[in-house]
């Protein structure tokens, strides 16, 4: 399903599943950490992603087993809350 500006229908998720989220900030080692400290003993994998045309902005995909939406929502709190993240998406 394609979410547009045409469709009010949200997509059907089924739970537990695994997550992705990529995260953005101006340390690459400090994003590790901010992973470590967001979901701890959770088993995640991460994959470093791109770094900004000048340096300064990098990302780090991660992923997860997430067991509900409020899981899910409570983990992209906590990395937009983190002072190491800039961006989360």
């Amino acid at each position: 399903m394609i979410l547009d500006g045409n469709t009010c229908a949200t997509p059907d998720i089924t739970y537990p599943c695994e997550w992705g989220y990529k995260i953005i900030g101006t340390d690459k080692t400090a994003l590790q950490t901010a992973v470590f400290d967001i979901v701890g003993e959770r088993a995640y994998t991460t994959k470093g992603g791109n770094t900004s045309s000048k340096g300064k902005f990098h990302s780090l995909n991660m992923k997860c087993q997430v067991s509900s939406k409020e899981d899910r929502d409570k983990i992209f709190k906590a990395f937009s809350d983190h002072t190491d993240v800039k961006m989360v998406i």
